[in-house]
């Protein structure tokens, strides 16, 4: 940003001697809407998901840039996890259950979303294997998950 704003100013200075004022403040206003870029991106940097998957529940918490908290729960039984394959840069993973569906994950990489679907999948599997096994009480003490955090 440093490199920018000598380059601009710098720039700016050489046609505002040679006469044209106007040039000066346009390069100014390049500074400030690439500040402003920066500065948006860094804020959309801050949004977070946790998905914690127990044998009674999955529970998908955002929590956006300016703090505010959406949370959804599903059934592990009947929720399932669509992801395109091959996975793309525009792929998509979708959380399904009972006509209700969420995006997950929109901010990973291809690759990042490739391995979260299959982590999904897995504890999925697992959370059913285990709801259907033995009583929850005696097969899954308090507070064991799994959770993925991005």
């Amino acid at each position: 940003m440093a490199g920018v704003i000598v380059v601009s100013v710098g720039l700016g200075t050489y046609f505002l001697l040679q006469g044209a004022w106007p040039v000066f403040g346009f390069f100014g206003l390049d500074i400030l809407l690439l500040y402003l870029a920066f500065r948006l991106s860094y804020r959309s940097g801050r949004l977070r998901e946790t998905i914690q998957v127990t044998a009674d529940e999955v529970v998908v918490r955002r929590i956006a840039p300016n703090g505010r908290t959406t949370e959804w729960r599903f059934n592990p039984y009947w929720l399932r996890v669509a992801l395109d394959d091959p996975v793309e840069h525009e792929s998509q993973i979708r959380l399904t259950s009972h006509g209700r569906s969420i995006i997950v994950g929109h901010f990973l990489a291809p690759e990042e979303r490739a391995s979260l679907a299959k982590v999904l999948r897995d504890a999925l599997g697992e959370a059913n294997r285990r709801y259907a096994g033995a009583p929850l009480e005696q097969d899954e003490p308090e507070g064991e998950a799994a959770t993925w955090r991005s």
